[in-house]
């Protein structure tokens, strides 16, 4: 019962992970901008370097930092996705290296496929490094499941050894 209710968890936060990418691919270049500046802003706010400085090297900031919002956007949300995927596979049969490496596959096609659908979003154009950086936050996913798993194993190990 208790792989069951997992299972049905899993596939719930899978499928709003892959609808959360695609809508996030189906923004328009303006939208999607418009979402990371003001994340960018945020945080920047909190920065007497950028307060202070002027006009032309706070857009220079805002633009930097910008670029580094969406591509730990990129990392993060694959990260999740990552986790999702290797969560599923944990309760198969497989042994782990199998386990990682159709995690892997199946994100990194994800990833194409998403890259790919952007270019049909105006102002939108797809990235190879952005599929390296989904790839990577796929990996890492995978590997914090692997890490998760091992934790638990020990701690489960020594408890049941001292109840014994």
């Amino acid at each position: 019962m208790k792989i069951k209710v997992f299972r049905i968890i899993m596939t719930i936060v899978l499928v709003c992970t892959l609808f959360t990418i695609y809508k996030f691919s189906s923004q328009n270049g303006t939208q999607s901008k418009g979402i990371s500046t003001k994340v960018s802003e945020f945080i920047l706010n909190f920065s007497n370097t950028y307060k202070e400085a002027n006009a032309k090297e706070q857009t220079r900031i805002l633009n930097r930092t910008n670029a580094i919002i969406r591509k730990i956007a990129h990392f993060s949300v694959y990260t999740l996705l990552g986790l999702t995927i290797m969560g599923l596979m944990t309760k198969t049969k497989l042994k782990d290296k199998w386990r990682i490496l159709i995690t892997i596959g199946l994100g990194m096609i994800y990833a194409i496929l998403d890259e790919f659908h952007q270019s049909f979003s105006p102002g939108r154009t797809p990235k190879v490094t952005d599929v390296y950086i989904d790839t990577l936050g796929i990996i890492v996913g995978a590997l914090l499941v692997i890490l998760i798993r091992m934790i638990y194993k020990k701690i489960k190990t020594k408890y049941c050894k001292n109840v014994t």
